[in-house]
């Protein structure tokens, strides 16, 4: 079936001499493409330039319903990156967001309104030059999407329990939050992007929030991992003060 959609690159790994397997989130739920000869074509319609890390685009496909690799047919961009594509502190949240993804979204999974947030996410990182914590506010605002956000009744109690995502007073047996984890970890709840300037975190409390973000992720979505540009964001990041 020829669809014409939106879609964000997730990954994209050459396959042989001269082909391209792009996983990218659409409209109509995480889709995986081969493109054909992408490495020798000259055609203007499909460029490798595209296929980078988070990449907006628009295009045109083919969609099949047996699960098989999918085939793309024309593409352009439909949001033109400007500082994300030069700053190395966006690039690298970008790359490292870009694996979370990938992990976290599920095939054939449509959801407009998932699509519409990771979308426009990437737009405010773009345009804005206050985001050292936007991985960290946007890993926790998508758990909204995956069906594990925060159950914020209770949250005076004691602890956290990060299996069952609820705040307690009696202390979980195992995988909880207490003490400065516990004040970090609610200090990003309901935060939005525009409002992380109130986050006065250093490179100290980043850190241990995103390990904190991570653990949640893993407890809650099986064959979660943590993504290889990990080791990269924290020697990016230690640089921020």
């Amino acid at each position: 079936m020829l669809i014409k959609t939106k879609a964000i690159v997730l990954t994209s790994i050459k396959y042989g001499e001269a082909d391209l397997i792009v996983k990218c989130l659409t409209e109509e739920g995480v889709k995986s493409y081969l493109i054909r000869s992408i490495f020798r074509s000259r055609s203007k319609k499909l460029k490798i330039g595209y296929f980078q890390a988070l990449s907006q685009l628009d295009i045109t496909a083919y969609h099949n319903k047996q699960g098989n690799l999918n085939k793309m047919t024309e593409v352009r961009a439909s949001y033109l990156y400007q500082s994300l594509a030069t700053n190395i502190y966006k690039q690298s949240i970008a790359l490292f967001l870009a694996e979370v993804l990938a992990y976290a979204l599920k095939e054939e999974e449509q959801n407009q309104v998932q699509f519409t947030f990771i979308e426009s996410s990437f737009q405010w990182l773009d345009q804005h030059d206050v985001f050292a914590n936007f991985h960290l506010v946007f890993m926790l605002r998508l758990t909204k999407y995956l069906g594990f956000y925060p159950d914020v009744e209770n949250n005076n109690a004691e602890f956290f329990d990060l299996e069952e995502g609820t705040f307690k007073n009696l202390k979980p047996y195992r995988n909880f939050l207490t003490g400065k984890k516990l004040i970090l970890f609610k200090a990003i709840i309901g935060i939005k992007f525009d409002d992380m300037v109130k986050l006065k975190w250093n490179s100290e409390g980043r850190q241990i929030v995103l390990d904190i973000l991570l653990e949640y992720y893993e407890l809650h979505l099986p064959g979660f991992r943590k993504p290889r540009s990990l080791k990269v964001l924290k020697e990016v990041f230690n640089e921020i003060s």
